[in-house]
């Protein structure tokens, strides 16, 4: 997954949190990056044809932005659920961010093929609580 994709993928929560449009500084806060940084990606994603901006208004993925979205939070999933559930790391949010960037769909079709991961995912990550609803860990770890 590359940093578009981490984009696209906030871009999808957001506008899930939200209910509509993601605004820059959400997703500024979301990724840990400045506005102008966003703004700068946001355009090169709608040259792309993967988001539609509207200034003042947020960024909302089209069809093909939403399927490459989609794909980016099932690789993060399956990252997070290998590293928490397999390898019982306990970052194992920092982990998965951090490898999200640099596993590739290759390596991320192997790991699912080693974790349990159910036929609702990625619709099951709550991005309210920044995670699967199903994620099997301790109480504890759910707050980073």
């Amino acid at each position: 997954m590359n940093t578009a994709d981490q984009y696209l993928k906030a871009v999808y929560l957001a506008q899930r949190l939200e209910d509509g449009p993601a605004s820059t500084g959400q997703l500024a806060e979301m990724l840990g990056v400045s506005p102008a940084s966003v703004n700068e990606m946001i355009g090169k994603l709608e040259s792309r044809g993967l988001v539609e901006h509207e200034k003042y208004k947020g960024a909302r993925l089209t069809d093909d932005g939403l399927e490459r979205a989609h794909d980016a939070l099932q690789t993060y999933c399956i990252i997070e659920r290998f590293l928490a559930n397999v390898l019982e790391v306990d970052a194992f949010r920092e982990e998965a961010r951090t490898l999200e960037s640099v596993i590739d769909d290759t390596v991320a079709d192997r790991l699912d093929t080693i974790i349990d991961r159910r036929s609702e995912c990625p619709d099951c990550f709550d991005p309210e609580t920044d995670c699967c609803e199903y994620l099997e860990v301790e109480a504890s770890q759910h707050g980073d």
